[in-house]
C-alpha cells in the first residue's frame, strides 16, 4: 500500500511540473509512514513539508495543490491535510479487509518480497575462537545473526551464513599447551598451570581423550617441559611470556605429536560448538577456515593489493599498514619481524575472499568489544580499492544472565562461565532465541532466566506461543461443536468484521510486510520481536471480547478467516526469529490471558 500511495503522489507531481505549477530539478523520494493515531488517517506523507524550501512556498499550499492533482483510488477513501503540511490517506474499509484474503492465499509467503531480488549477501556471525565452548555471552550473537539472515531471506536476499573458525594463531597454540599440560597431570607429573592457560573442566575432558588414544606416549618429565621457561605473573614474570615459552617447548618435544593434541582439541571444541549451534536452530552454509588463507595465496595477495596501493611500510623489521591514512586510530602491523602474519592480515584477506566471491554486502556481526575493527576493516576494504559502503559491521552488546535476582558472574579464561548448551538446556531454545532478540543488539541486555521459564504472561514468548496455540485450538473445536470452517464465506462475508478489535487486529496484520522490510534494511530484530508481542496482545484481547465460534454462519468464516490469518503471521514470525509455533500447550500451560 506505501508504494502505491507513492506512486499517486508522484504522479500528481509529474502533473504539477507539467502544468508549470512546480518547478523542481527532481522529483523527490516521497516518504511514506504509518499514523499513530487512526483519526489522523493510515498513511501520512511529509512530501509537502520536504518541498517547501526547493518551491519557497507554504507547505500546506503545496499539499493543497497534490491532492487537487491525486488521481481517484480505489484503495483511498479521502485525503485531508494535517497540521503544517502532512497529507493524511484513509483507506476504504474494503482495502483494509482485503488483507485477510491475502494472508489467506500466501500463508507463510505473506511478508515476503522482492526488495534484495538478485543481490548476494554474507552474514558472518558468532565465529568465536574454537578454544572452548560457547557461553551465553555468545548466544546473543548466535541469535541476532540467525533471525537476520532469515529475515534477509524473507526480503529476497540471496544470503550466505557463515562462521569464521579462527583455527590458526597464538590463542589456539595456547589452547593445544594447556591440553597438553593437562594430559602431563592425569599422566602423573607435577604441573604448576599457567595464569594465561584454559582452565575450564572442558580442557580436562579433552586430556582424558588424548590420553585414552595416546597413552603415555606423550608423556614428558615435568623438567624438561618447563626448562628455560620464564617466570610465570605469580612469581614475578610476565604470564604471556610464561605461554609463550611453553609453547615453544611443547612444539619441540612433541614434534609431529604437537599436531595431534591441536588437532584433537581443534576437533572437540569445533564440534561441540556446531551441535550447540545446531541444537540452538542456528544454521550455516559454510564453516570457514582461517587455516585455508595460509595453505593458499589469498594472504600474499591480500599484501600485494595493500602494497599496489602504497599502503604498506617497513618499520623495526614488521610490515605495518598504514591504516590511519584513512581514519584509523593507529597503523596496523600485518607482519611481525620474525615474520609471522598477524591475525590482522588474516582478516584482510578473509576481507579479500568475501569481495572476490562477488558478495554485494558484507555484514560482520562482531561482539562490543570488537567495536576497533570498525575502522581497520574499512580501511583495509579501501586500501585494496574497494566500496567501504559494501562492508557493515554491527556491534553487539553484551548479555548479563541474571537468577534468583543475581547476576550470574563470568569470566572465560578462568573457566567460570555458563555454557550455551546450559541455558537451552535450562531454559529452553524457543526462549532463549527470543529474550536475545527482544531489544537492539546496540543495547546490552539482561536475561531473566526465572522470566524465560516461566509460563505466565509476563513471558514473551510464552505469550505470543499461546496466541497461535488457542487459534489452533479453535480450529480444533469446530468438529466437536459440529461447525465448519468456509474460508470462501469467510471472504465473502469479511465486511462484517466491524467490532473496533477486529479492526485494530486487522490493521496489524497488514503493518507486517512493512515490519519485516524495515527490520530487513535496518538489521532491526527486535523490531520483529515487538511486533509479535503486541499482535498477540491484540487477537488476546479480541478474543477474550469476541466469541469466535458464534451461530452465524457468515460473521463465525470471517472470524475463523481472521484467526487464522493471525496464526499464519504469528507462526512465520516466530519461525524468522528461530522459536517454534506450538499447536498446543501442555495442559498446565493453559492459563487466562
Amino acid at each position: 500500500m506505501i508504494g502505491h500511495i507513492q506512486e499517486l503522489i508522484e504522479n500528481a507531481l509529474e502533473h504539477l511540473q507539467a502544468k508549470g505549477e512546480f518547478d523542481l530539478e527532481n522529483i523527490p523520494t516521497i516518504n511514506i509512514e504509518r499514523t499513530r493515531d487512526k483519526k489522523h488517517g493510515d498513511y501520512a506523507s511529509n512530501v509537502a513539508l520536504t518541498l517547501a524550501k526547493p518551491l519557497k512556498s507554504n507547505p500546506r499550499a503545496i499539499a493543497e495543490k497534490i491532492i487537487s492533482e491525486l488521481a481517484s483510488s480505489s484503495h483511498v477513501s479521502r485525503v485531508e491535510i494535517a497540521g503544517p503540511g502532512f497529507i493524511n490517506f484513509y483507506l476504504t474499509n474494503a482495502c483494509r479487509l482485503q488483507v485477510i484474503k491475502r494472508i489467506l492465499k500466501l500463508k507463510e509467503d505473506f511478508g515476503s518480497s522482492k526488495l534484495g531480488e538478485d543481490q548476494k549477501i554474507t552474514v558472518e556471525f558468532v565465529s568465536a575462537n574454537p578454544t572452548g565452548p560457547l557461553h551465553v555471552g555468545h548466544g546473543r550473537g548466535a541469535a541476532f545473526g540467525s533471525s537476520l539472515t532469515n529475515i534477509l531471506k524473507k526480503v529476497g536476499y540471496d544470503v550466505h551464513a557463515e562462521y569464521y573458525v579462527n583455527d590458526h594463531g597464538r590463542q589456539m597454540d595456547i589452547l593445544a599447551t594447556s591440553v597438553w599440560l593437562r594430559y602431563l597431570e592425569l599422566c602423573g607429573e607435577p604441573i604448576t598451570f599457567p595464569t594465561n592457560g584454559y582452565k575450564g573442566d572442558y580442557i580436562v575432558d579433552i586430556a582424558r581423550c588424548v590420553r585414552s588414544k595416546y597413552g603415555d606416549d606423550l608423556r614428558h618429565a615435568q623438567s624438561e617441559v618447563f626448562a628455560q621457561v620464564s617466570p610465570d605473573e605469580p612469581a614475578g614474570g610476565s604470564k604471556e611470556q610464561h605461554i609463550d615459552d611453553l609453547i615453544v617447548n611443547a612444539k619441540d618435544i612433541l614434534g609431529k605429536g604437537y599436531q595431534k593434541i591441536f588437532k584433537k582439541a581443534l576437533d572437540s571444541i569445533l564440534s561441540g560448538i556446531e551441535n550447540d549451534l545446531e541444537d540452538f536452530n542456528v544454521h550455516y552454509d559454510e564453516w570457514f577456515s582461517e587455516k585455508s588463507l595460509h595453505k593458499g595465496d589469498t594472504i600474499e595477495r591480500a599484501m600485494a593489493k595493500l602494497a599496489e596501493s602504497e599502503h604498506l611500510y617497513k618499520k623495526e623489521g614488521a610490515l605495518w599498514f598504514n591504516a590511519t591514512h584513512f581514519g584509523d586510530e593507529k597503523d596496523r602491523v600485518v607482519m611481525r619481524e620474525n615474520g609471522l602474519k598477524t591475525y590482522f592480515a588474516s582478516d584482510v584477506a578473509y576481507l579479500l575472499n568475501k569481495f572476490e566471491r562477488g558478495f554485494e554486502k558484507s555484514i560482520y556481526v562482531f561482539g562490543a568489544d570488537h567495536h576497533g575493527y570498525i575502522p581497520r576493516l574499512k580501511a583495509a576494504t579501501k586500501a585494496m580499492g574497494f566500496d567501504a559502503d559494501k562492508i557493515d559491521i554491527l556491534l553487539i552488546q553484551f548479555a548479563h544472565l541474571f537468577k534468583s535476582g543475581k547476576k550470574v558472574p563470568m569470566t572465560t579464561r578462568g573457566g567460570q562461565f555458563v555454557t550455551l548448551k546450559e541455558l537451552v538446556s535450562e531454559v529452553g531454545c524457543d526462549a532463549s532465541r527470543f529474550f536475545y532478540v527482544m531489544r537492539s543488539h546496540e543495547q546490552h541486555l539482561d536475561f531473566d532466566m526465572d522470566l524465560a521459564k516461566s509460563q505466565s504472561n509476563d513471558n514473551p514468548v510464552y505469550y505470543i506461543q499461546y496466541a497461535h496455540a488457542r487459534i489452533c485450538s479453535i480450529m480444533r473445536k469446530l468438529t466437536e461443536q459440529n461447525m465448519m470452517h468456509n474460508v470462501e464465506i469467510g471472504h465473502v462475508a469479511v465486511e462484517l468484521l466491524v467490532e473496533e478489535q477486529e479492526l485494530d487486529l486487522i490493521k496489524a496484520l497488514s503493518q507486517y510486510p512493512e515490519v519485516i522490510e524495515k527490520a530487513a534494511t535496518s538489521y532491526a530484530v527486535h523490531t520483529v520481536a515487538n511486533y509479535l508481542r503486541e499482535l498477540a496482545q491484540l487477537f488476546h484481547s479480541y478474543y477474550n471480547a469476541h466469541q469466535v465460534q458464534v451461530d452465524n454462519e457468515n460473521l463465525r468464516n470471517a472470524r475463523l478467516n481472521l484467526c487464522l490469518a493471525t496464526r499464519y503471521v504469528l507462526a512465520d514470525g516466530l519461525r524468522l526469529l528461530g522459536s517454534s509455533a506450538p499447536e498446543e500447550m501442555r495442559p498446565e500451560d493453559r492459563k487466562e490471558t
